[in-house]
């Protein structure tokens, strides 16, 4: 069967990579074309634009890319039409996927959405735009599908596919030699995977690192986004007197598997790092007008993925405002106190515990398969 699938950024990406393998082992025709990046490309999907040329991140910075958007809007309504597939699945990234959702139905397209909008935090009423325009949705926080509920929808509960993703992933042994690190303890920085973000979070980041010699700085590159981004930032940052932080690109599961704590922006990273017991601070700026715009539609308590799951603060969360060099000092600091250390590892069991069993992918897949063939799965 011919499967169109499109993520819009870096997550996105890493699941629909994951959703490929786990299709063509249950599918051995499997045809995908897709939207996505270089892991989705590496499993077997015929690319048509890259994640790179999607991530418009805020209010703002969506008004001023608008007709770019609506061009892309256009570019995919119409690939889509002419591959023709049996199954359209959408992968979070709702400013687009929406649109596309919406016009697929009419098409007589079959619509799948894995990994839901977060309506539960802002714009609830969207959910009624959903019942209409998605014939399966897959959703991977624990309470989702009760949210869903609610509004008489029914939704297929997963599993957070990260779990698979760590699960399967192997230690390289040589990690610290092939990237130069010395024997010092690594304190890891992750700025994000979009442009606009690690411009704005990743020298608030750096500006911490005279005040902790005794440890080394690695920032962690985004696959989306080339080294010479990062190492003219990080020359910047030495040209003002601070160390060197070291680099590494496409090996963020090593570098937490070495590291004693981080300063994490707000995203998918944020569960990765507790996945790996490691000790963090939550970090989100954006720009002032997208902030101020967010502050007043956005209902949730916390920001990271980590406390809105556990519905508790195991990690400190620095936003907009708050996010400075004294507070970022501050924070970081407490995280080196054991006490402390303990209670947020605790945090992080009863976090694994609410994200239940690993298989996320394949339970997708099979779903998605006995949609198309009720009658022979």
């Amino acid at each position: 069967m011919k499967y169109y699938i499109i993520a819009g950024e870096a997550s996105g990406d890493l699941h629909g990579s994951n959703l490929i393998k786990a299709l063509k082992s249950v599918d051995q025709a499997a045809e995908v074309r897709c939207w996505g990046g270089d892991l989705m490309e590496k499993e077997g999907g015929r690319l048509v634009k890259h994640y790179r040329e999607l991530a418009f991140m805020g209010f703002l910075e969506v008004a001023k890319n608008l007709k770019t958007i609506l061009q892309n809007i256009a570019l995919c309504k119409d690939d889509v039409s002419g591959f023709q597939p049996d199954a359209l699945i959408l992968i979070d990234y709702p400013g687009f996927n929406l649109r596309i959702a919406k016009w697929a139905r009419p098409e007589g397209l079959k619509v799948f959405y894995y990994i839901s909008p977060q309506l539960w935090a802002w714009h609830k009423s969207r959910v009624f735009d959903i019942k209409k325009t998605v014939d399966k949705m897959f959703v991977i926080l624990p309470f989702e599908k009760a949210f869903y509920k609610k509004y008489e929808y029914d939704v297929d509960y997963v599993g957070h596919p990260l779990l698979d993703v760590v699960r399967e992933w192997r230690p390289s042994e040589d990690f610290r030699i092939r990237n130069g690190l010395s024997d010092k303890p690594i304190i890891a920085l992750t700025p994000g995977s979009r442009r606009q973000e690690v411009e704005k979070i990743l020298p608030l980041m750096l500006s911490v690192v005279p005040y902790f010699e005794n440890y080394q700085f690695v920032v962690a590159g985004a696959p989306g986004l080339p080294n010479e981004f990062y190492k003219n930032m990080l020359a910047r940052h030495t040209q003002t007197g601070g160390a060197q932080p070291a680099l590494v690109e496409n090996q963020l599961y090593d570098l937490l598997q070495h590291t004693e704590a981080a300063l994490t922006t707000s995203g998918t990273a944020t569960l990765e790092t507790a996945l790996f017991d490691v000790p963090q601070v939550v970090c989100y700026k954006g720009s002032e007008v997208s902030y101020q715009i967010a502050k007043r539609i956005v209902d949730v308590k916390y920001i990271s993925l980590v406390n809105l799951i556990a519905g508790k603060a195991i990690i400190p969360e620095l936003i907009q405002s708050n996010l400075t060099t004294v507070r970022l000092i501050r924070e970081l600091r407490a995280l080196f106190d054991e006490k402390n250390r303990e209670r947020i590892k605790e945090g992080y069991a009863e976090l694994k515990a609410l994200l239940g069993e690993s298989g996320a992918s394949q339970r997708i897949a099979g779903l998605i398969i006995k949609e198309l063939k009720p009658l022979t799965v």
